[in-house]
């Protein structure tokens, strides 16, 4: 996983001239046409014919990645998760997971040119990983990783000094797994990105050089791996249009059908981080959800090319920083996910560096988004407009209604606390509304403390059931504060409820500090809610961008609430006052 930008597409009318461009580069002797069919994959050196390259992508969902481990720099422990035993992979093949992608960074890990050999022990314990793997039933994927970023990024400024740097890594890693079984896939680069050209079409150019070669190190290198399937990513692994044009030219010219296609997905930006007010999987972020799926579907899969979605997730999505992405929302773009890569025939893999499964423990950080995702690798499942039914103390308590999504299921029951709700009176459905009656409200809510009082759960026909909270909360209370532009926190008693989102303004209304495009600041990047503190803090990121004077902020809660806070910030002091 790296950065993951947003990219002019390219126009499909220009895939004739990048088929000149990749033709020009010499790489390839092959003659290409608009689009060629592929020859088969070479025989297998036992005269086996190689599997079919779709066949073993579809044996490969769903696939986990081993993330922010192999990967980490300067070595498997330094980012945070502990070293990788047998016993987790068994667990992950048990948790019902097919395959796993083990992304690799190798420039800390070998020697200097001309040989670069890579360091004995560092391609022992690759091995030792990947044939635990291997052993445990999975399929792997291996790769080079953040050297995408570190040295690779060059390649177009210093031809010659990265290509034997790849070549020779390549090299290496091709014979050291050239006897092993098919289920081990290679996947190239991670993310390739360039730096100092003049565009995508070089940009292009740069990286199906580098595809033929790995190709053609990989092919020669013999034993297993000249029917191994080898997995080739788009630019920057994205699936807008001109990239999945420029993967076409290049898979055409390379005559080898026995490849896959790789792209990334980390959901409509503005939500994946929570900024500009995107704090719900609303139409507009399935939209986008919908539309890189069909374009990688038109594109690809209905061409006969099998596609994994190498690395899924939402960006900021992690347990060490709650509440950016509220998890009713995250569960039902879970749920889509699975959904529409299921029904367009793609293989994912679930990015996990350590934030949805807890490798010491070997359990899920949050049992409830694995059962969903799960579930949604061969099922839709019900979900709701939310997961939490706010009950204002100030006022009485009346019946409330919640719009279910259906998803071709039908609801067949209500639960709490192991006790079935009594349809009718406790509940009624129209339609596709459901709607809670204010008895059986004020019972859940019990003696309405502040916070969950009570959780119902939503059991459809199939799928998993949908969790609602009922929340008893008033409106949250600020106080004064004063502190530099590095240390300010805002003194704030939550009393129930919980913050979603905040907005940064000027006297004249128009946006202040970062991304000064929208009013909306971006979750934990720029604020960070502390209850337990009963504090809201706003980051030196973010007062690092607000000019001298007034801002008037507006903290948006998920129960409704609004609160207007103001500071005012001279030089590094601020103080804020309701």
């Amino acid at each position: 996983m790296n950065s993951h930008p947003r990219v002019t597409r390219w126009s499909t009318r220009l895939l004739a001239p990048a088929l000149a461009l990749l033709m020009a580069a010499g790489s390839l002797t092959a003659t290409a046409t608009a689009s060629p069919a592929p020859a088969p994959a070479p025989a297998s050196r036992d005269g086996v014919a190689p599997a079919d390259a779709r066949a073993t992508v579809a044996a490969m969902q769903p696939g986990w990645n081993l993330g922010n481990t192999l990967d980490a720099i300067p070595d498997e422990t330094s980012w945070g998760n502990p070293r990788t035993t047998r016993a987790l992979l068994r667990h992950v093949r048990e948790q019902g997971y097919r395959s796993v992608r083990l992304p690799i960074t190798w420039s800390n890990h070998h020697g200097p040119a001309p040989d670069f050999t890579i360091d004995p022990a560092w391609l022992a314990r690759v091995r030792e990983v990947v044939d635990w793997s291997l052993a445990e039933g999975l399929h792997v994927m291996v790769n080079l990783h953040h050297d995408s970023w570190q040295w690779l990024n060059a390649y177009p400024t210093d031809r010659a000094n990265v290509l034997a740097r790849y070549t020779a890594l390549w090299k290496q890693i091709a014979t050291a797994f050239r006897e092993h079984p098919s289920k081990l896939v290679f996947e190239n680069i991670n993310e390739p990105q360039f730096a100092g050209t003049s565009g995508d079409e070089e940009d292009y150019r740069a990286l199906h050089e580098l595809n033929a070669e790995f190709h053609r190190v990989v092919r020669g290198s013999g034993g297993g791996n000249t029917t191994r399937l080898l997995v080739l990513p788009t630019l920057h692994t994205s699936a807008d249009q001109g990239r999945l044009d420029a993967f076409l030219a290049s898979y055409d010219l390379l005559r080898d059908t026995n490849i896959a296609a790789t792209t990334h997905f980390y959901g409509f930006w503005p939500f994946s981080v929570n900024i500009a007010g995107h704090t719900r999987f609303d139409a507009e972020v399935e939209r986008d959800l919908v539309d890189t799926f069909d374009r990688v579907r038109r594109s690809l899969v209905d061409r006969g090319i099998p596609v994994i979605v190498g690395e899924w997730a939402l960006l900021n999505h992690d347990h060490t920083r709650p509440g950016v992405i509220e998890r009713g929302e995250f569960l039902k773009f879970l749920e889509a996910v699975g959904h529409h890569a299921r029904t367009r025939g793609l293989t994912t893999m679930l990015w996990d560096a350590g934030q949805f499964l807890d490798r010491t423990a070997l359990r899920w950080r949050d049992q409830g988004l694995h059962d969903l995702v799960e579930s949604s690798w061969t099922t839709r499942s019900g979900t709701a407009a939310s997961d939490r039914i706010h009950l204002a103390r100030s006022q009485p308590i009346t019946a409330r209604s919640l719009a279910l999504n259906l998803n071709g299921t039908a609801l067949r029951e209500v639960r709490s606390g192991g006790r079935t709700l009594a349809r009718g009176s406790d509940y009624t459905v129209s339609g596709s509304t459901l709607t809670f009656s204010a008895a059986a409200l004020t019972r859940l809510a019990g003696n309405r403390a502040h916070g969950v009082n009570a959780t119902v759960e939503l059991r459809f026909s199939q799928g998993v059931p949908w969790p609602v909270d009922v929340i008893s909360s008033d409106r949250p209370v600020q106080s004064a504060a004063e502190g530099t532009t590095a240390a300010f926190a805002i003194p704030t008693r939550f009393l129930g409820d919980q913050l979603a989102t905040m907005e940064a303004a000027y006297a004249d209304g128009s946006p202040a500090g970062p991304a000064n495009w929208t009013t909306y600041k971006e979750f934990w990047q720029h604020f960070q809610p502390d209850p337990a503190g009963n504090r809201i803090i706003l980051k030196p990121e973010f007062f690092a961008e607000v000019a001298d004077g007034v801002v008037a902020l507006t903290f948006h809660f998920w129960s409704g609430e609004r609160v207007a806070y103001r500071v005012t910030k001279a030089g590094d002091r601020v103080t804020g006052t309701p």
